[in-house]
């Protein structure tokens, strides 16, 4: 099957070639105004869910003491639950509480989306 282009397809390229206007791909998506993001340098801010949270001691039970960015304590608030099957087998979206996630839930069970909600309230700034 052959290649079809489009005619202005053809007339760019061919202005190019004329105009020997040959640029980078970078270079001409600035060149558009397309935004391009500059390089994080050493002292960029962390943005707020890289930000380090003190646990409250309910929540340290399961996760340890050491501040640490949202994601790595549902990181490890998950290790937790698959590695003492806390998972209800019927529903998997369903978190069966232990004694530890019972005083950080405040319920016998919760689902995953349910999960954020309880462990925010137990997130202060470091």
């Amino acid at each position: 099957m052959a290649k079809t282009t489009t005619k202005s397809a053809t007339k760019s390229a061919d202005k190019s070639a004329a105009t020997g206007d040959e640029k980078p791909a970078a270079e001409k998506t600035a060149a558009k105004g397309k935004k391009v993001a500059a390089p994080k340098g050493e002292g960029a801010k962390p943005n707020a869910l890289q930000q380090p949270l003190k646990p409250s001691p309910e929540l340290a039970a399961v996760v340890g003491d050491a501040a640490l960015p949202r994601g790595e304590v549902v990181s490890k608030v998950w290790e937790y639950i698959k590695k003492h099957e806390l998972q209800n087998p019927e529903n998997k979206r369903e978190i069966l509480a232990d004694d530890k996630l019972k005083k950080v839930f405040g319920k016998d069970k919760c689902t995953m989306f349910e999960m954020n909600k309880h462990l925010a309230a137990h997130l202060k700034s470091a």
